[in-house]
């Protein structure tokens, strides 16, 4: 019977390490900018609210920041809670804009896992031709069940001081 606990025990720990492993080295450092606690735990980090700042791979001169609740307590010490699929962003221009590729609608500039192995939160790109405007949407998906919690950002493509015209790619 001590045998059976031990092993049962030792497996239980190999999978809370490997869950582990595989959240640390799933998230990529983005540099968080800041965060906020907004929930006490008594055992493991509190919950809080997480800000990473960003760049559009293809679009120079367009930064990001997005917000998003991150679950705390030994859950999310050991990475597998899954946080809650609330997001905001913003997007703005912060120098001359210049279009590094060829732009496709719904091309991901942001990924990030939000369980061990199920949900993810991400950020797509659109370019309103009509209106000059890129449009970011920032949103969470799940294998079996999405949520149609979502965000919106937009940036007009203008042309920053002592820039020529600006238009698109």
């Amino acid at each position: 019977m001590m045998k059976r606990l031990a092993l049962l025990f030792g497996v239980f720990l190999l999978l809370v390490l490997v869950g582990f492993g595989v959240w640390v080295f799933s998230r990529p450092d983005r540099g968080v900018t800041g965060e906020v606690s907004t929930r006490f735990r008594w055992m493991g980090p509190n919950d809080k609210i997480v800000i990473d700042g960003f760049d559009d791979p293809k679009v120079q001169g367009v930064a990001c920041h997005i917000s998003r609740a991150q679950t705390g307590g030994v859950k999310g010490a050991i990475g597998v809670a899954e946080d809650v699929s609330d997001a905001a962003i913003a997007c703005r221009q912060v120098g001359p804009i210049r279009f590094l590729g060829e732009l496709k609608d719904g091309e991901e500039v942001f990924d990030e896992r939000r369980s061990l192995l199920f949900k993810e939160l991400h950020v797509v790109r659109f370019f309103d031709r009509e209106r000059n405007v890129l449009v970011y949407v920032s949103y969470s998906d799940r294998v079996i069940e999405g949520s149609p919690k979502n965000s919106i950002s937009t940036v007009p493509v203008m042309p920053w001081p002592g820039q020529g015209s600006v238009g698109a790619p």
